[in-house]
């Protein structure tokens, strides 16, 4: 197995930000960003010590298939994942950028998490348990863990800061936040986005439980109000919930080809909130994934990526 990319070192560029999994930089072009996935990984906000070796590729990989299969829904950031067509200061960083790199549109990002639920599960399960609702919206009663939705559920979250936990709210409160008009055009766009992909994800015998959609808005080209767009990752394993269809039955837990796995190991091991790091986490130093986590981690992501894009990593 190779080794982890932790972090991505471009000495002839200038890093605008390190997120949670990708690395960011400035280009020769004002109107571009060069993202970078790494193979970090993070659960419950947290970002472990250790990485998933070739867990950024996956990523990309997974997101360029869904960035060209669902452009005629909304426009994408994504402008080439060729190293060639990238700016010269770029290229010469191959051996680091190969497979985990996109030159994107540079877009005014809207504060919102876009989450939409087909499924009972999750933050979504436990709010429902406590209360009847999920971010505040009322369903019927008797729904049980990992029940099929009557409908898709727009469920906005607040976009956090690194080291910061996102927060659920109502639709009323992320209108309040963006603005009704643009609330109104999210919520119908990712509700689309999630309807086709769940349609598609069955076909390839997956069941696509909920996923997290981000967008941002550039001017337009053709002049008048600003244009929206999907940025950020699309249908990944890293914000989405993907499900086997095989087995599937509604009562309880599914397996699944996200971070599942890795959160349900972290609280088995006594991770909680407020554990992030300090004496209670692994050497002191925050939370380290032991090598069995990690290859069954990468061994789900590389599986959902086959499954959805019939490829492999290789093709």
């Amino acid at each position: 197995m190779t080794s982890a990319l932790l972090n991505s070192e471009l000495a002839g560029l200038s890093l605008v930000s390190r997120g949670k999994v990708r690395d960011v930089y400035a280009t020769s072009s004002p109107d571009h960003l060069l993202f970078v996935a790494t193979d970090r990984i993070s659960a419950y906000d947290v970002i472990l010590r250790n990485g998933v070796p070739d867990k950024g590729k996956v990523l990309t990989k997974i997101s360029l298939f869904w960035f060209d299969k669902l452009k005629h829904v909304l426009p994408t950031h994504f402008v080439t994942a060729n190293l060639e067509d990238m700016p010269s200061e770029a290229r010469q960083y191959k051996e680091q950028l190969e497979g985990r790199s996109m030159l994107v549109k540079k877009a005014k990002v809207v504060p919102l998490e876009a989450i939409v639920r087909g499924y009972l599960t999750g933050s979504g399960w436990a709010e429902y348990k406590r209360s009847g609702t999920v971010h505040g919206i009322p369903l019927p009663e008797g729904l049980v863990e990992s029940q099929k939705l009557p409908e898709p559920l727009f469920t906005p979250s607040t976009k956090a800061e690194q080291g910061q936990h996102d927060e659920n709210i109502s639709p009323q409160q992320a209108a309040k936040l963006v603005g009704q008009k643009l609330y109104d055009k999210i919520a119908a766009a990712a509700i689309q986005l999630y309807r086709e992909a769940a349609e598609y994800a069955l076909t390839r015998d997956l069941i696509l439980a909920d996923t997290k959609f981000e967008f941002g808005l550039v001017p337009s080209p053709t002049g008048g109000e600003d244009q929206l767009i999907l940025i950020d990752e699309l249908l990944t394993p890293d914000s989405s919930r993907y499900w086997p269809a095989a087995g599937y039955q509604h009562g309880g837990p599914q397996p699944s080809f996200d971070k599942q796995y890795l959160r349900d190991w972290l609280t088995q091991t006594g991770f909680r909130k407020g554990l992030e790091s300090g004496p209670a986490g692994r050497e002191g130093e925050g939370w380290t994934m032991t090598q069995d986590v990690v290859e069954g981690t990468r061994q789900r992501y590389v599986e959902a990526l086959t499954m959805l894009t019939g490829q492999g990593l290789g093709a």
